[in-house]
């Protein structure tokens, strides 16, 4: 059985940072692209970050600048440090993998989410 378990979510000021964490557990074989996705309250869910298993990185225009994408393949963990945030980076901040894990097809896994708040 393979899990996405978030952790780091909380509430900050405007212009404070938090750092997201993403770690897949299970019999895993390979973990390809990751990334991380929010939605608003009241708003479709879209993507913030993406990170190919080459490193290679794609950031949606309304965070570049202000968020890194990482991760850690030897420990199965994908990161977010989210700087300057705004009010409007509030959402519940989800992480996504393509996994290909022992005795299983490939596919998309997703984690249950954590609630980043910004607000003073």
């Amino acid at each position: 059985q393979v899990q996405l378990v978030e952790s780091g979510g909380g509430l900050v000021q405007p212009g404070g940072s938090l750092r997201l964490s993403c770690a897949a557990s299970g019999i895993i074989f390979y973990i390809y692209t990751m990334g991380w996705y929010r939605q608003a309250q009241g708003k479709e869910r879209e993507l913030v970050a993406t990170i190919t298993s080459g490193g290679s990185t794609n950031y949606a225009d309304s965070v570049k600048g202000r968020f890194t994408i990482s991760r850690d393949s030897a420990k199965n963990t994908m990161y977010l440090q989210m700087n300057s945030l705004k009010p409007e980076d509030t959402a519940v901040y989800s992480c996504n993998a393509d996994i290909r894990a022992v005795g299983r097809d490939r596919g998309a896994y997703w984690g249950q989410g954590t609630q980043v708040t910004v607000s003073s």
